[in-house]
């Protein structure tokens, strides 16, 4: 067995790594009478992948409040765990809430493993995870959702996500959790749903709470434990409408806001599969990953690191029309602009942006304002700096994956979509493409009929939009091959019920070098298969 190099992903002091042990001499086997016994209450996961190197996530449940708890784990090559590659021991305790992270390294590119974490006894449930891809990778698929809210139904989507095997990587993009109290944004009586704690979350004993409920759902752990994922954050991981200095749904008499974000950054890093900052309280998750030389994918925060407050209306045009109003902050930006310009100068196929709010234009058309200031339409000279970046510097085959709005858009993306410049039949004069995922549970419209009139309306009055769902929960696949990038709306039939039943609502691609979207005649094929599930 090959002995590399394994680290602790450290947020606090007290983390450590402990030496390697042999393939049998874990002190932490599990013995037959601890069988019943609940440690690993919210899975296992994997995360942030390299070439060569996988973030491994999972949560001790302590037998005993206060006292730090050693959990050993255990890398693997095979799906039924005999032939490990990898061992260690780490410690944790409540000042992370008894998460785990560790960061296994020295591993082959494109390549499947399987893990296991033992604590007290106890074993957790085998995971799959996968490393990226080097040179040579000719096709890919990443499949990506957002807004997962508990109070509203089931993540079917998740489970739909979890059964797909031929997926290289799931991407989350923001509100993974929500943080009002039932009733207060949705109702769960009906189906048994209650948010724990049963208020609106605001400090960190708060947060850690509502992530533990989440992370006992099902679907979530198996598409934990069948994929690794990357992972941003939008608004309800903090607080509605957030931005960089505070929060629409942040009032007088929850603390400071400082404290408020501190505690929810805190609680989603321990909670999910990241590498974290090394200095305490540091809000930068932009980072990007790259796909051999088929596919750089570049992950944004549009929310907590530079976000200027939104305006309080459409009708505030002396904010909105301010040239320094920022979605990413200066930094982030110069930082995007040049992981473009890099993608394009080493010749790398296709650019992937994933962040969280529409960057196309709803609304704005004649004498209609815009309809949503908490997106790009309320920053547009932060669009337009993006866009200049594209068209300058001729960098092109860039698609933009978004979450938030709780509802299904295909469309191409142009300065002025309303305009000459753009022509909706040829596409001609749109710079990138966009596919904005529906949501897992949250609303949109619920009245079926009510949903289907007014996306035909939308899509009359936006010449630059393919598809509009907004009645839908979902989730959108991607397959990219060296020629075309396809984007695949799958639609559930239910989240009240648990149910497996889901269906290709639509499909769209770009081919290499077009910029701008064409109706594909049905779903992609699948993949070959990776390796078996675990």
């Amino acid at each position: 067995m090959a002995v590399t190099r394994r680290h602790l992903l450290r947020s606090s002091a007290a983390s450590l790594t402990l030496p390697l042990l042999g393939a049998c001499a874990s002190p932490l086997a599990p013995r037959a009478a601890d069988a019943g016994r609940k440690v690993f209450l919210h899975g296992v996961a994997s995360g942030d992948p390299s070439q060569d190197s996988i973030v491994l996530w999972t949560r001790a449940t302590p037998q005993q409040d206060g006292a730090p708890l050693t959990v050993g784990w255990t890398l693997y090559a095979d799906p039924q765990g005999r032939r490990p590659l990898q061992q260690g021991e780490v410690s944790t305790h409540g000042g992370r809430d008894y998460t785990v992270k560790v960061i296994v390294d020295g591993l082959t590119p494109g390549r499947t493993y399987y893990y296991r974490f033992i604590a007290a006894g106890e074993a957790s449930s085998l995971g799959r995870t996968r490393t990226l891809p080097g040179p040579g990778v000719d096709r890919l698929r990443i499949a990506y959702s957002s807004c997962s809210h508990w109070l509203f139904g089931y993540f079917n989507a998740y489970g739909a996500m979890a059964r797909r095997n031929d997926l290289d990587l799931v991407l989350h993009l923001g509100d993974y959790i929500y943080e009002y109290g039932n009733r207060q944004y949705g109702d769960g009586t009906a189906l048994g749903r209650h948010h724990a704690p049963d208020r609106e979350i605001t400090t960190l004993a708060d947060y850690r709470e509502r992530y533990a409920l989440y992370r006992t759902d099902e679907d979530l752990q198996e598409l934990h434990r069948q994929h690794p994922m990357v992972v941003i954050w939008d608004d309800h991981e903090s607080a509605n409408n957030s931005w960089r200095d505070g929060a629409e749904n942040h009032n007088e008499g929850e603390g400071a806001w400082a404290a408020r974000k501190g505690a929810a950054v805190k609680a989603w890093h321990e909670w999910l599969p990241t590498r974290e900052a090394q200095s305490p309280g540091d809000t930068q998750i932009w980072r990007s990953f790259r796909f051999g030389d088929l596919l750089d994918l570049t992950m944004l925060d549009t929310r907590l690191y530079g976000r200027d407050q939104e305006a309080a209306n459409p009708k505030d045009q002396a904010v909105i029309q301010d040239p320094k109003r920022s979605l990413l902050g200066p930094t982030q930006e110069a930082w995007l602009y040049d992981q473009l310009q890099r993608s394009k100068g080493d010749g790398v196929s296709w650019r992937i942006l994933g962040q969280q709010v529409m960057l196309g234009q709803l609304g704005g058309y004649g004498d209609t304002p815009i309809l949503n200031t908490d997106q790009w339409d309320g920053y547009p000279h932060a669009r337009t700096r993006l866009l200049d970046v594209l068209e300058e510097g001729g960098i092109d085959n860039v698609a933009v994956l978004t979450g938030d709005i709780h509802s299904s858009w295909a469309m191409d993306v142009a300065r002025d979509p309303f305009g000459a410049a753009y022509n909706t039949s040829s596409g001609k004069g749109s710079l990138a493409v966009e596919f904005v995922t529906p949501s897992v549970t949250s609303p949109f419209l619920t009245d079926r009929k009510a949903a289907e009139a007014r996306a035909a309306h939308g899509l009359d009055a936006h010449p630059h939009m393919r598809f509009i769902d907004l009645f839908h929960k979902g989730y959108v696949l991607l397959d990219i091959t060296r020629d075309r990038l396809q984007g695949e709306f799958w639609h559930l039939a239910t989240i009240t019920e648990k149910r497996r039943e889901e269906r290709l609502a639509a499909a769209y691609f770009t081919a290499r070098g077009n910029n701008h979207l064409e109706a594909a005649r049905g779903a992609s094929a699948p993949a070959d298969l990776r390796e078996p599930a675990a």
